[in-house]
Formats: structure tokens, sequence, C-alpha cells
């Protein structure tokens, strides 16, 4: 894919009219799309780092994260699912003399 790269029309043309392939693209619209990007990226790593912190509190109340984070997982699940794959695990340890 052949790209030429569109500088908009108040700043400085560092690059207007250089082909970069046959598609356009508008500068400005591209770097709105990255800055969104990037805004995002950093609301993530706030998020992650306030669920570590929420971890971290029940664990020093007594909790247990390790079960906690499968809960979570499991409350995302369809029930169904859940309930066929504990069916499974049931029989197999069964078979196995586990149970």
């Amino acid at each position: 894919m052949n790209l030429k790269v569109i500088e908009s029309p108040d700043k400085p043309a560092s690059h207007e009219g250089e082909i970069v392939g046959s598609d356009e693209i508008a500068a400005d619209q591209l770097l709105r799309f990255i800055d969104r990007i990037e805004r995002l990226e950093e609301e993530k790593t706030e998020v992650a780092t306030q669920i570590r912190d929420v971890y971290a509190e029940a664990k020093s109340q007594g909790f247990d994260p390790k079960i906690m984070r499968q809960i979570v997982r499991l409350r995302k699940r369809d029930p169904n699912e859940i309930e066929e794959e504990e069916t499974i695990l049931h029989l197999y340890k069964q078979a196995l003399g586990m149970a």
C-alpha cells in the first residue's frame, strides 16, 4: 500500500507532496488517533495500578488475591460453560481416584 502524506493547512508543510503511496493520510487526523491511543494507554496503566492496590488492600485484610482473581475470571464467563467444565473436571478426578 502506498501512502501520500497531506499536511494540514495551518501547519508548515515539511513533507507536503511527498509520495509515500497511492492512498492519502491526513497527518493531523493520524496525530489525533495516536494522541487518543496514548491517552487510553495512560488510563489503562492507571487502572491497572488501582486494581493492584485493591488486591493489596484485600490481602492486608486476610483475603487471598489469587483466589479473588479466579473469582473475577469466573464471573466474566457463561455459567453453563463453568458448569460443563466443572462436571468434566469431576469426572476426570473420579477416573483418577481423586474424588
